[in-house]
């Protein structure tokens, strides 16, 4: 069935979906054809002109006998674009059959592999691959359009290697089928491969924020998202050494990513689909059921890692789980395993009472649940009024006293309360507060499960509506920070400070002492780059000082921070800065984290000067630190 009035625009031309790093960042070799050298002559894969699959394999029964002949037949299923008189599709007896063609061995003797595609423009299940080794190096998909759109992949690295094309159907929804066309390997593709800089290299591509790889992509208007999207942050976990990172990719899929040090990030497979095609995967959280309360695990050696989320019609509660630390997934079969409205569960162990909670939105407030065994869930009846989705809950110590906890409730949107939690209610015993004064921070979650680690609570955002004109990812993730429970001005509040793996990244520096006057600025680096700049400060009474970072300014007073959202107050002179800069993004952190400033940007200038006016400030000193690229 062809939904047109869900048109929506996404994957045209691929990436590698499995390359190894050293691989996946290496740069483009030179063209195939030198300069001045005719090019040779083109290999055609598949022209789809036959009655039958000739030699290749077919699974299931989806393309049937061989690819669809006749201008006719073509027009009745609104089939556009494709060139002779044959395609391989999917689509002959609708959207319900699922299947495989794949192509004999062929190797591969040109720069590029050009194609045309059309249909779904679900990765990994309407699609075409590349096979090198068996393994899926790079992929394309349609754009919900039946339309063809020509396409091409660099294949420059895997010259004289043995290759496979592979066309997959394993969707039965709307949009379930894949259409292709005109496979050729050639020297001079008709539509260029839109990425011309190495992986992790694009000019816009922060090197310390964690962004998605681009799976699959096409040349996209301003304001339209492209598959290296990322944006809500879901089921943040420690597990046996790992940090494990997910984060939606639209309500398609939960995109996963691991790393050791918080720094270093290796970006998997996604972790989980939808269940079909349209039905959604929204935000949630992961547990690790250490006692097999839920017994999906076979072995009580091996707990599972289970994940809650919900479906696009905001009253099913889903569950997924993986026995293999979240490198493969199940949907349960029982899902849904709660129906009430309406999303974003928030999941956690509490101990005292040996029992789970969640926290679950709905009708503007969260709503609180508990289950002996994650899979049959209770209402309490309590409520959390005026809250904003996305909820995120723990416990931290209040100023380092262990024998004085406070849980700590923070909303989607960054605002924050703590108070007292017994198992089934929250009583609320502060106003609320912003844990970022950023225009970018919102969906936060911390890392669950760092009781089994070093025990830190470890909390991340997306930083959401920054511009990345031109690149083949979209969104940031804000630098990993820790967060603790101070006591300022009679009240207990949050502050965030950037991880200690953050110094990881460190290579050089240079600091400055001493006064700086009014009209007497410094420069403090002079060409653009990733730079840490921490300082220790006096700034005198009438004076401001100015940080100018390539063209956006860091205003400090004696006790205000301003980085693009307004002036924020501090309890105290401001005596520290931390300020975390990246590509297209800087992070604020003033007076240890008391405020925390998160904003996304685009370079206007090439320096980071500093300078003072209305009178002097002290340095004491300021230091700044060059960063090396977390993706090398």
């Amino acid at each position: 069935m062809k939904r047109r009035d869900l048109l929506r625009t996404s994957a045209v031309t691929g990436l590698a979906l499995s390359l190894p790093p050293a691989a996946a960042t290496a740069a483009a070799a030179d063209s195939a054809a030198p300069r001045g050298r005719k090019a040779a002559p083109d290999l055609v894969i598949a022209d789809f002109e036959g009655t039958d699959w000739n030699g290749w394999t077919v699974t299931g029964d989806a393309f049937g006998g061989g690819p669809v002949h006749g201008g006719q037949q073509l027009l009745s299923m609104d089939v556009r674009g494709y060139r002779g008189d044959g395609i391989a599709s999917s689509e002959r007896a609708g959207d319900g059959p699922i299947g495989t063609v794949t192509s004999p061995a062929f190797t591969i003797q040109r720069r590029y592999i050009s194609y045309g595609v059309a249909g779904g423009d679900y990765e990994y299940v309407t699609c075409l691959n590349l096979l090198v080794d068996g393994q899926v190096v790079r992929s394309a998909t349609g754009r919900t359009s039946d339309t063809f759109k020509q396409g091409s992949w660099d294949v420059g690295e895997f010259a004289g290697r043995r290759a496979q094309i592979q066309i997959v159907d394993t969707a039965t929804g709307d949009w379930g089928h894949v259409l292709v066309d005109h496979v050729v390997q050639t020297d001079e593709p008709e539509t260029p491969p839109l990425l011309t800089q190495p992986l992790y290299r694009e000019t816009w591509r922060p090197q310390v924020h964690f962004t998605a790889r681009q799976w699959a992509m096409e040349r996209l208007e301003p304001g339209q998202r492209q598959e290296g999207w990322l944006n809500d942050l879901n089921g943040l976990v420690y597990y046996e050494g790992e940090y494990h990172l997910f984060a939606q990719r639209w309500n398609k899929c939960w995109i996963h990513a691991v790393s050791p040090d918080l720094v270093h990030w290796t970006e998997l497979r996604p972790a989980f689909f939808e269940e079909s095609l349209g039905s959604g995967v929204q935000s949630g959280s992961i547990v690790i059921d250490y006692r097999n309360t839920s017994g999906l695990s076979p072995n009580p050696a091996t707990p599972p890692m289970v994940a809650f989320w919900s479906r696009n019609d905001n009253r099913s509660q889903c569950l997924s789980y993986s026995l293999d630390k979240g490198r493969t997934w199940k949907h349960h079969p029982g899902n849904p395993i709660l129906t009430m409205p309406e999303r974003d569960p928030k999941v956690f162990r509490y101990e005292p009472g040996g029992h789970w909670v969640m926290f679950l939105y709905g009708d503007g407030a969260y709503h609180i649940l508990t289950s002996p065994d994650l899979l049959h869930w209770t209402r309490t009846g309590n409520t959390i009024p005026n809250s904003f989705e996305c909820p995120d809950f723990f416990e931290l110590p209040l100023d380092g006293n262990a024998a004085n906890k406070k849980w700590v409730l923070v909303q989607g949107n960054g605002d924050y309360t703590t108070g007292r939690f017994d198992g089934r209610k929250f009583t609320e015993e502060t106003s609320r507060a912003r844990s970022d004064t950023g225009l970018n921070f919102y969906a936060t979650q911390s890392w669950n499960n760092t009781e089994t680690g070093d025990g830190r609570r470890i909390q991340a955002a997306w930083m959401r509506d920054g511009a990345y004109p031109g690149m083949p990812f979209n969104q940031q993730v804000t630098i990993p920070c820790e967060l603790k429970l101070r006591t300022i001005g009679g009240t207990p509040r949050l502050v965030r400070t950037p991880v200690k793996e953050l110094d990881l990244l460190r290579r050089s520096q240079k600091q400055w002492y001493g006064t700086l006057p009014p009209g007497s600025p410094l420069t403090l680096s002079s060409g653009r780059g990733e730079f840490r700049i921490t300082a220790r400060i006096d700034v005198s009474a009438r004076a401001s000082l100015r940080f100018d970072v390539f063209g956006v300014p860091i205003l400090v007073t004696r006790q205000t921070v301003d980085a693009g959202s307004g002036p924020q107050p501090l309890a105290e002179p401001v005596t520290s800065l931390d300020v975390v800069i990246d590509r297209t993004s800087i992070e604020v952190f003033a007076n240890d984290g008391e405020v925390s400033i998160s904003r996304c940007y685009l370079p206007s200038g090439s320096a980071i000067t500093l300078s003072a006016s209305g009178g002097t400030a002290e340095l004491r000193p300021v230091v700044t630190q060059t960063l090396a690229s977390a993706w090398k």
